[in-house]
């Protein structure tokens, strides 16, 4: 299948791609770069740089790659950022989305995955998280997610689009050959930020609480590797062929682990300490989030290759002890 990947250089984008590879698809990349790195991709993928919201330039690539299905992980997605600059988020994870859609409709692409967040559920009442729980956003990043995941089932029903919805927990890890993996600027997922403590290549790591009511006092989240999450998008092509499909699915392990977990298993990785310093909690932290995801796994047949913190975080190292530089 010819599948465009709309932020297919990103983090998450560009493990998709090669995952799509793997599975005998032809992936084509839409990236703006703002984020996104062209050294993530190999060298015979065909990069189109352009913003998400240039309909006539979208509309053009998606004729003349004869494209069958569209992956969209170009979204903002810092969370203090969308509650001082909210315009910003709206203008691109809104706006220039529904321009992708618009585009979609008029040549005839009608199969969409969708990246969404757990973020959209907001602060859950109870745990595992399942589908039908409450949506009820807390900052802007969740509600401009949540606003799409509206809009496709409005479209969906009025012209038969069909797609799927996947609400990430924390995605984290790399490729496992090293070849690839997370770079952000600015950095604020732990796992990364913890490697560059250890290493020296950042201040000790800052721990926002230690009075959260888990086994441990810090947080706890749901993390699930970059790669798992990518086969959990393709596995899911054969669902979409009936017009008008709309699915929801959670991805993550369904196992939280807190902060000092993360903590000791750096340290296991790289065999250095990682400094760390204490700080209040941070407002709108809950203790803990994490999915139930035995919807992916039953309707999708979705398998988690890695399905403890460990493994996980050994993936990140060997890409952050083999490129420390990242894509530099």
């Amino acid at each position: 299948m010819n599948v465009l990947v709309v932020g297919g250089a990103g983090y998450i984008g560009s493990h998709c791609v090669r995952q799509l590879i793997l599975a005998g698809h032809k992936p084509v990349v839409l990236d703006n770069l703002v984020f996104g790195h062209r050294g993530a991709l190999a060298p015979s993928i065909h990069l189109y740089e352009h913003n998400l919201g240039d309909e006539a330039a979208v509309t053009r690539i998606l004729r003349d790659e004869k494209i069958e299905a569209v992956m969209h992980f170009a979204a903002y997605a810092y969370v203090g950022e969308s509650v001082n600059d909210p315009l910003k988020y709206y203008f691109n994870n809104v706006v220039a989305t529904l321009h992708l859609l618009h585009a979609m409709l008029a040549v005839g692409v009608n199969k969409f995955i969708f990246s969404s967040t757990c973020a959209t559920y907001g602060i859950p009442t109870q745990m595992p998280i399942v589908e039908t729980m409450p949506q009820a956003p807390i900052n802007p990043y969740g509600q401009t997610k949540l606003d799409i995941e509206n809009a496709l089932k409005s479209i969906s029903r009025a012209k038969g689009l069909s797609f799927a919805t996947f609400r990430y927990f924390n995605a984290a890890g790399a490729a496992e050959d090293g070849s690839i993996g997370e770079a952000h600027d600015p950095e604020t997922h732990l796992i990364p930020l913890a490697i560059d403590a250890a290493t020296g290549k950042r201040p000790p790591l800052q721990i926002f609480g230690i009075d959260y009511p888990t086994p441990d006092g810090t947080c706890l989240r749901d993390y699930v590797h970059v790669d798992d999450l990518s086969r959990a998008h393709i596995a899911v092509f054969d669902k979409l062929n009936q017009p008008g499909t709309g699915l929801f699915y959670n991805l993550g392990t369904g196992r939280p682990t807190s902060v000092y977990e993360v903590i000791r298993a750096v340290e296991k990785a790289t065999g250095r300490k990682v400094p760390y310093t204490t700080a209040p909690r941070r407002a709108g932290d809950p203790p803990a989030l994490f999915a139930d995801s035995s919807k992916a796994v039953k309707e999708l047949g979705w398998t988690i290759k890695f399905p403890d913190i460990d493994a996980i975080v050994a993936t990140a190292w060997a890409w952050h002890s083999s490129r420390p530089e990242g894509y530099r």
